[in-house]
C-alpha cells in the first residue's frame, strides 16, 4: 500500500464551499480501482491550507488507473474550481 499525500491551497473566502465539493469529490474517487481510506484534513495554522491523503495499492493505481480516467476529470471539474495553486502530490510508502 503507498499513501498519496497532497497539499492543496484555497483562497480564504472559499473554505466552505470548497469542504462541501470535497463531500461530492470523495464520491468520485472511492469508486476509482483500488481506492481505499481517502481523508481530508484542514490546517489549524493555516487557513486554506489542506492535506488530502488516500491509499491506493501501488502509484500506477493512481497515477494510471485514476488520474488517466474519466473519474479523474470529473474530480477535476468538481474541486479545480478552489485551487489557488496546482496541489503538491507526492508518494510514500510504510518505512517500518
Amino acid at each position: 500500500m503507498i499513501l498519496e499525500v497532497a497539499e492543496i491551497t484555497v483562497p480564504a473566502t472559499k473554505l466552505k464551499e470548497f469542504e462541501a465539493a470535497f463531500v461530492e469529490a470523495r464520491k468520485v474517487i472511492t469508486q476509482a480501482d483500488g481506492c481505499g481510506a481517502v481523508s481530508l484534513h484542514r490546517c489549524i495554522e493555516t487557513p486554506g491550507r489542506y492535506q488530502l491523503l488516500v491509499q491506493w495499492p501501488t502509484v500506477e493505481h493512481h497515477m494510471k488507473g485514476f488520474r488517466e480516467s474519466p473519474r479523474f476529470v470529473e474530480w477535476r471539474r468538481i474541486l479545480g474550481p478552489f485551487f489557488a495553486t496546482p496541489p503538491f502530490v507526492e508518494h510514500y510508502e510504510l518505512a517500518g
